[in-house]
C-alpha cells in the first residue's frame, strides 16, 4: 500500500521561509537598532578633539559603543573598592530623599538587581511551579527572598516568596507569599524558564520537574 507524500507547494515553502527567517532578521534588525542607538547617543557627549569622527572623513561606528563600555567598566570598578561604596551610598541618601524620584530609582535598582542576579536577598533563586490563578492551574514562578520578617506572624509557618511574571515581559508580574509544600521545584536554570516565559512556551528546555 503506498503511502501519500505531503504535497510541498509553493505557499508551504514560503511561510516556511517566513518561519525561518523572521526571527532571525528581526532579531539582528533590533541590535543593529539598539547598537546604532546607543552608538549615536554616546557619541554626542564626546568632546571633539577626542572623537576620531573629527579626524576622518568618514563616520566610524562603535565608538560610542566602545565608550559606554568602557565607563560602564570604569564605574563598576570604582563601585566595589571602599572609596566608591562611600560616594554610592552619598548619591544614593540624596536620591532617596527626593519625593517620587526616590521611589523610582528603588524600584529600578531592585529590578535590575534582579534581572542581573546582583544582590543575594533579591535576585531569583529557583525556577518553581506554583498553582495561580486558580487550583489546577500551574504557571512557572521563581522563588525571590526569604518572607519579610514583619509578615512571619501573619502568615502560617512555612511560607515562601514566589514572584510570577507575566508573558512575553516578565519585568512585570506578582509577589505571592505561597505554603512550601505547594511548591514544585523545577531542575531548570532560571534563564531557561526565563526564555520559556518570554517565548509562551514555545522555547522549552528538555528539563524535567525534581520529584519529592
Amino acid at each position: 500500500m503506498k503511502h501519500d507524500k505531503p504535497k510541498h507547494t509553493l505557499k508551504t515553502y514560503f511561510f516556511t521561509g517566513i518561519l525561518v527567517t523572521a526571527p532571525i532578521a528581526i532579531t539582528l534588525y533590533l541590535a543593529v537598532e539598539l547598537f546604532k542607538w546607543v552608538d549615536s547617543s554616546v557619541t554626542h557627549f564626546i568632546p571633539a578633539k577626542y572623537n576620531p569622527e573629527t579626524y576622518l572623513p568618514y563616520g566610524l561606528p562603535g565608538v560610542g559603543v566602545l565608550v559606554l563600555v568602557v565607563a560602564l567598566i570604569l564605574i563598576g570598578m570604582l563601585a566595589v573598592n571602599i572609596f566608591g561604596r562611600w560616594l554610592m551610598g552619598i548619591g544614593q541618601k540624596i536620591i532617596e530623599r527626593i519625593p517620587v524620584i526616590s521611589g523610582v530609582y528603588s524600584a529600578l535598582k531592585k529590578l535590575f538587581e534582579t534581572l542581573l542576579g546582583q544582590g543575594s536577598t533579591s535576585a531569583f533563586r529557583k525556577a518553581v511551579l506554583v498553582e495561580y490563578p486558580r487550583k489546577g492551574v500551574w504557571t512557572v514562578a521563581f522563588l525571590t527572598a526569604p518572607v519579610y520578617e514583619g509578615f512571619k506572624k501573619l502568615l502560617p509557618n512555612d511560607m515562601v516568596t514566589v514572584y510570577v511574571p507575566t508573558t512575553p515581559n516578565p519585568t512585570s508580574g506578582f509577589m505571592l507569599y505561597v505554603p512550601k509544600k505547594e511548591v514544585k521545584e523545577l531542575d531548570m536554570r532560571v534563564d531557561d524558564a526565563f526564555k520559556m516565559i518570554v517565548s509562551t512556551g514555545i522555547v522549552t528546555p528538555s528539563k524535567k520537574i525534581k520529584k519529592k
